[in-house]
């Protein structure tokens, strides 16, 4: 190993018993690396497995997906006239989208894990308690939007989301001087998939973190609970 590698691989080691207030002996350098990546790889595992599941958005106020604000106006409408049960089923519809979409995140965040630096993962260690979960929105909010872009409008064409709205829409503007604004329906519930899906992932990291109980394997006991 290149003396500038053992150096940093040593820094390693010294940062995360300091962070983690491992005590005077640190573990093997490697096993620390491998001890985060553990970390990162389990809270992104719980994550998708409870945003993905049936009712993972729906039914978790924190991320359930709302008509946004600008259409609050028209929401309101419909609901004036009679339409309140469609407005639900409209946003009910729109978490499943939600739901199928979060269950392809998986390999987007495996390679991310894969391809951490040193310098990565030394911001992470030396970071508060969603460190990782900030690196992951910084490096894989991209690529988590293109995959589940096309996955959101498939599921809005399966259950006729798409067709729903635009019928909403219409009723809508039907009512005199009633105006709804041009909306990317699509887009909105892509966004909204990926903003829940972190703020799962930030919650998990925190409980490996900060509570024992959640530490599920050897090696995180071993690294974050000595």
């Amino acid at each position: 190993m290149p003396r500038r590698d053992a150096i940093a691989l040593s820094l390693a080691a010294l940062l995360v018993t300091a962070f983690f207030g491992l005590g005077v002996t640190p573990l093997p350098a490697s096993t620390e690396t491998s001890g985060l990546k553990e970390a990162l790889r389990l809270a992104t595992e719980r994550a998708v497995k409870a945003t993905s599941q049936s009712g993972g958005f729906l039914d978790n106020a924190k991320i359930r997906i709302g008509l946004p604000g600008k259409l609050g106006k028209m929401t309101s409408g419909l609901r004036a006239i009679g339409m309140g049960k469609q407005v639900d089923e409209l946003e009910v519809a729109m978490n499943r989208a939600a739901e199928k979409a979060a269950g392809e995140a998986t390999p987007v965040f495996v390679d991310a894990i894969q391809k951490m630096s040193f310098q990565d993962a030394s911001g992470i260690v030396t970071g508060g308690d969603t460190a990782a979960t900030d690196y992951f929105e910084k490096t894989t909010s991209q690529p988590l939007s293109e995959r589940f872009r096309p996955i959101v409008d498939q599921a809005m064409k399966n259950v006729g989301l798409a067709k729903q709205y635009d019928q909403l829409v219409g009723r809508y503007t039907s009512v005199p001087l009633a105006s709804a604004p041009k909306f990317d329906l699509g887009g909105y519930v892509t966004d909204k998939t990926l903003s829940g899906l972190f703020t799962v992932v930030g919650e998990q990291e925190k409980q490996i973190r900060t509570n024992p109980t959640a530490r599920a394997t050897d090696l995180l006991k071993q690294v974050f609970g000595r």
